[in-house]
């Protein structure tokens, strides 16, 4: 059993770092990753609220929960940063791309979150060995998906904010003199 929890905690974190250099190649940037990933650790808040509050022990099935919890968590909050990355593309600074995202892709993440959830409520409720999978989810989304919709945008629009550093930015104010 140890050794079970064990191998299942070192695939999480794999899977983890895995994802974020998969992003990394994908968007041929590091902020960006990072920004997606941020809303990885409040899935993992969600899980252990749910685990806990439902009385829930951990368990094996309980960590491939949250593996899969993690892939719906990245799956919404790339959505969201590729749209934001779209929208400074076309000349918006960060804040309104960010704000565009949050709105725009409010809901497509709802709707895959919540098709999740209501797939997962059943196998939640029911008693059986598949009840820690069901709780994980469950909670692991709902605080994800928060996340997703408002902490990730936030953080987008902070990395690629007027820092600066970001004086050449798409759509970034200048000054002229008279």
């Amino acid at each position: 059993m140890t050794s079970a929890y064990q191998q299942l905690f070192v695939g999480l974190a794999a899977a983890i770092v895995l994802i974020y250099l998969l992003i990394v190649i994908n968007f041929q940037s590091w902020a960006d990753p990072f920004v997606i990933v941020m809303a990885l650790p409040t899935a993992l808040a969600g899980i252990v609220w749910m685990l806990f509050g439902t009385g829930t022990t951990l368990s094996v099935p309980a960590l491939t929960g949250a593996i899969m919890c993690m892939g719906v968590a990245t799956a919404n909050s790339i959505l969201v940063i590729s749209f934001a990355r779209e929208r400074m593309a076309a000349g918006a600074n960060a804040t309104v791309a960010a704000f565009e995202a949050g709105g725009s892709r409010f809901r497509p993440v709802l709707m895959t979150a919540l098709a999740m959830v209501i797939g997962m409520l059943p196998m939640a409720i029911e008693p059986g060995q598949n009840q820690p999978l069901g709780r994980a989810v469950i909670g692991g989304l709902i605080f994800a998906t928060c996340a997703t919709l408002f902490l990730v945008p936030t953080i987008f629009s902070l990395v690629h904010g007027h820092w600066p550093g970001n004086a050449n930015q798409p759509g970034a104010a200048t000054t002229t003199s008279h």
